[in-house]
């Protein structure tokens, strides 16, 4: 026997089906007959199912329906063939009618049931007839470790500048933060986190992967249903990430040895003369660096007059005027009322979702004391296995509400929380100062590299 509940057959990804074929196709093969409910569970593609039922027929194995009795004359081979043309198109027409009522379900805003991203968690939003109605909402605790794998990307930990995919995983591994359900962080994990739309509100439903080619290739923009939830990223972080990342992607202008590579300017160093690119000389054998014209070097002075400068010299030159860019009072005190706005709304979000969590908690116990009501004056039955459901269902949505509630007014709470001030500000300032004149860290790399202008750093 060979049993597999759950998966489609419209396909051959199926471990069982596959194992049972192998057993057929073999010498001696262990059965002769293949025995199933009807043809549509064997297969639901007519050319699929063709190309099987030949496979086994190949090691004189037949395939039989208790359902559907054929013979094995042409007129009974033909009806086979209908049949299987048939349960192909019913399968489509199921998907069709299945696909339609989850986008429907989508366009109302509400969730289709499957895993919500990490960051969020399924809650009952209304009650239709038998079906509930489901919606997302922010789950707090993991919710702060996507706003810090945002900001690792951005910002970094602190000893570094802005980090990379596989950079995060490892810092999230070493700080023994765990997934959702436990385990490690892997790339492609933190690269979906980074790239999805849901996180600053736009949940795209219905989106295929670009490597799902058997539904993407006839994908148009009709099929993708955006469906609001709370955001836990602001749009215009989501933005900034995805401008680094791009810049990161091999594919773009400039490869990845040049973005994180230890020379400063490698890449965004040109010539004034010409445009070319200076690149790195050597002298002494080694012991003096420069950054000459690449046109000149092979070329002479008949491609270009332009002249060599000591590497040491022109980075410092490069660092001292980002570090006075940088570091200016006028904006550091614009930054500090920026990032003091940032923590207060912050903190109003928090505000306002413990309300809620208040709010539902408060709900579920009228609900509770009502049921109780009813039960003392023998309108309702305490043994109606629908009402026992029912309480125990209010008292998880109570007691998850209050354990929520908790937990976020607990980060509220916690030491630090908009604890921004003038003199932390200046803290800041002299640490940057410090790093970005360091000679080691990609600090001063980034930042050389973030503010300079769409012209570049031309070189006279």
């Amino acid at each position: 026997m060979f049993v597999e509940p759950g998966n489609t057959a419209t396909n051959d990804r199926r471990p069982e089906f596959q194992r049972m074929i192998e057993a057929g196709t073999s010498k001696p093969t262990p059965f002769d007959v293949v025995l199933v409910h009807s043809f549509s569970r064997f297969f639901r593609d007519a050319f699929d199912m063709e190309y099987y039922y030949r496979k086994l027929a190949k090691n004189r194995v037949r395939l039989v329906s208790i359902t559907q009795e054929l013979g094995d004359d042409p007129i009974h081979d033909m009806m086979r063939r209908i049949m299987s043309l048939f349960d192909e198109y019913q399968s489509k027409e199921n998907g069709k009618h299945v696909t339609r009522a989850l986008k429907e379900n989508a366009r109302q805003g509400f969730w289709n049931g499957s895993l919500p991203p990490v960051g969020y968690r399924v809650v009952a939003a209304e009650q239709r007839g038998t079906k509930t109605k489901k919606k997302l909402e922010i789950d707090p605790l993991h919710a702060d470790t996507i706003r810090l794998i945002f900001r690792l990307a951005l910002e970094g930990d602190g000893d570094s500048g802005q980090m990379g995919v596989k950079a995060i995983v490892k810092h999230l591994n070493g700080k023994g933060i765990f997934t959702r359900d436990g385990g490690r962080w892997g790339i492609g994990q933190v690269h979906r986190i980074l790239t999805r739309r849901t996180y600053i509100g736009e949940h795209e439903w219905g989106k295929r992967s670009k490597h799902n080619n058997a539904q993407s290739s006839d994908q148009n923009s009709d099929d993708t249903v955006v469906v609001a939830v709370p955001p836990i990223i602001d749009r215009e972080t989501f933005e900034t990430v995805q401008r680094l990342l791009q810049a990161r992607n091999p594919k773009t202008e400039l490869p990845a040895r040049v973005v994180i590579g230890p020379t400063l300017l490698t890449g965004i160093c040109f010539c004034g003369n010409c445009g070319g690119a200076m690149t790195i000389r050597t002298g002494k054998g080694g012991r003096y660096r420069y950054y000459a014209c690449s046109i000149r070097a092979r070329q002479g002075e008949t491609g270009c007059k332009g002249r060599a400068i000591p590497m040491d010299k022109l980075d410092n030159m490069v660092v001292s005027h980002i570090e006075e860019r940088l570091l200016d009072p006028n904006r550091l005190e614009t930054l500090l009322g920026s990032i003091l706005g940032r923590c207060s709304d912050q903190a109003e979000r928090r505000r306002e979702h413990i309300a809620k969590l208040q709010r539902r908690a408060t709900e579920a116990e009228l609900r509770l004391k009502r049921l109780y009501d009813a039960i003392e004056v023998g309108v309702a039955d305490l043994d109606d296995p629908a009402l026992k459901e029912r309480i125990a269902g209010l008292k998880v949505i109570c007691d998850q509400a209050r354990v929520d509630t908790d937990r976020a007014q607990a980060l509220l709470d916690s030491p630090g929380h908009n604890a921004i001030s003038p003199a932390m500000i200046r803290g800041f300032a002299q640490n940057a100062r410090e790093r970005i004149q360091g000679n080691l860290g990609g600090y001063r790399r980034d930042q050389s590299r973030r503010r300079r202008s769409p012209a570049r750093h031309p070189i006279g």
